[in-house]
């Protein structure tokens, strides 16, 4: 069994120590995790696996100026002697910090002396941490250097952003990306209505298989239909999806009688996509199946068995129409879900595997849901999350991207009750503003990405049943956040 020893700061609070039990490896092409044994002691951490080869250590931690997010050490090897924590963590950092500049200025990116100095900076300190072990000034040193290194990281991915759509924008004046919200089952009102269709050039209708089919065979149809006439009658372009979310709370408490049973579920969910997209054929071209099902284990169904769902649903939507648009949806990205037990496929070779089968898919959505457990995702820095839709798009495929951040820490009574906000958070945590300013700036780094077709916001309004706690663009009194405004001013500024 692989061990690695990390020394940990003598001052380590509680909390702090609680967030590190959610540490793990790292590695392979696609730099996922492997199941991982921590231990928190006083003044060390132990991480252990079954195969022993190098690989990252990815664990939470507090960086000033940047908040709780999961950073990620260089490739170490297995060894006796514990490894630093803090310079770890900074290595891993001021190295890929310094190779994203390198590559982006290879590709013409133009940095500016000020930010170059921050980055030299960054390794000046590291340096210094470094040559000082195992002197106490060592872990000042290193503590410096992680937030010099994550916030010139911020400030190099904002460049990135703001140069890359000045290049697009001299071949497209207004670019074709989709900018939209996913709206629940009631209808936009009033002025937040009105900022609503000014932030987005088209909205998302979930088509929630739990709301429109509650008994078996007895549809729901009304507010559906509702909600499509309005998009359409205010020019939206329409999506839908995704129809079969692979979570507890969004599936019909009838289909659980068939827990276990393949072929009658598939037989049900297969009927109910034929009968969905047959409602709305000619009038939704572009369909979300899934979601979840690469981390999803409801209804007793392993791994290949959801593949194979993937698979059938996909069938039986183009059954109905060869010429849909179908996208399918992967949850916790970074494959945190890995870590705590032994899965085969990765996220993004669950990915891959259902692109090889030929299902002529138009996209993959990322739900880069952050804050929220245990469905989302931990909090990460701006570069890891330009580096993740790097990733993806080797792929070949377009990608969308799902977004959410909440807004408050709250009980939230409408959301789902398995999800609470709890892994880590943004700059200084989580509020309306903090909210607007993730939304600003993770919602334009998507948008700058020239294969990314589409950005869905993951609800409307707190103010009516809705998945992810505090995450809407309207809080629970229907009022509009911060949010809504940013992202109207991406639009304004880069969208159609």
């Amino acid at each position: 069994m692989g061990v690695m020893n990390f020394l940990l700061p003598a001052n380590l609070t509680a909390q702090a120590a609680r967030e590190l039990e959610r540490a793990c490896v790292t590695g392979g092409p696609d730099n996922m995790p492997w199941p991982t044994q921590v231990r928190v002691e006083p003044g060390r951490l132990t991480v252990r696996r079954g195969v022993d080869e190098s690989g990252a250590l990815v664990a939470p931690w507090q960086i000033d100026g940047v908040g709780v997010v999961m950073g990620a050490t260089a490739t170490l090897m297995e060894r006796d002697d514990p490894y630093h924590f803090q310079i770890e963590l900074a290595r891993g950092k001021v190295n890929q910090l310094r190779c994203q500049a390198a590559d982006w200025r290879a590709g013409g990116l133009q940095v500016s002396p000020e930010l170059d100095e921050r980055i030299r900076d960054a390794g000046t300190s590291f340096a210094r941490a470094v040559t000082q072990v195992p002197s106490d000034k060592a872990a000042a040193h290193a503590h410096a250097a992680l937030a010099l290194g994550y916030q010139a990281a911020e400030q190099l991915v904002q460049v990135y952003t703001e140069q890359v759509f000045q290049v697009r924008h001299e071949r497209q004046p207004r670019l074709e990306t989709f900018l939209g919200c996913r709206l629940g089952s009631s209808l936009p009102q009033g002025s937040a209505a009105d900022r609503l269709l000014q932030a987005c050039n088209g909205v998302c209708l979930p088509l929630n298989w739990r709301e429109i089919e509650p008994t078996e065979s007895s549809y729901v149809w009304g507010p559906h239909d509702a909600l499509l006439a309005w998009a359409e009658s205010n020019g939206l372009t329409v999506t839908a999806g995704p129809l079969l979310d692979f979570s507890p709370g969004r599936l019909p408490d009838w289909l659980w009688l068939w827990e276990r049973d393949l072929h009658s579920l598939a037989s049900f969910m297969c009927d109910y996509v034929e009968t969905v997209v047959r409602r709305y054929q000619g009038r939704i071209k572009c369909w979300q199946l899934t979601g979840a099902t690469n981390y999803s284990s409801v209804l007793s169904l392993g791994e290949d068995e959801l593949l194979w769902l993937n698979v059938r649903l996909a069938e039986a939507a183009r059954q109905v129409d060869p010429s849909l648009e179908l996208v399918i949806g992967i949850s916790q990205p970074w494959g945190e879900y890995m870590a705590l037990e032994d899965r085969t496929h990765s996220p993004f070779i669950f990915a891959d595997t259902l692109i090889r089968t030929n299902l002529n898919l138009t996209a993959v959505d990322l739900e880069l849901v952050m804050g929220v457990g245990p469905r989302g995702s931990y909090c990460r820095d701006l570069l890891e999350i330009s580096r993740l839709l790097d990733l993806y798009a080797l792929l070949g495929l377009p990608l969308q991207v799902t977004l959410g951040y909440p807004s408050a820490t709250t009980p939230d009574s409408r959301a789902d009750p398995e999800l609470e906000v709890a892994l880590g958070h943004w700059h200084g945590g989580f509020s309306p503003a903090i909210q607007g300013d993730w939304a600003q700036s993770v919602a334009a780094l998507a948008a700058c990405k020239p294969y990314v077709r589409a950005i869905e916001w993951a609800h409307y309004s707190d103010a009516e049943p809705h998945q992810f706690p505090h995450c809407g663009l309207l809080d629970a009194r229907g009022k509009s956040k911060p949010a809504l405004e940013r992202l109207r001013e991406l639009r304004g500024n880069h969208l159609r």
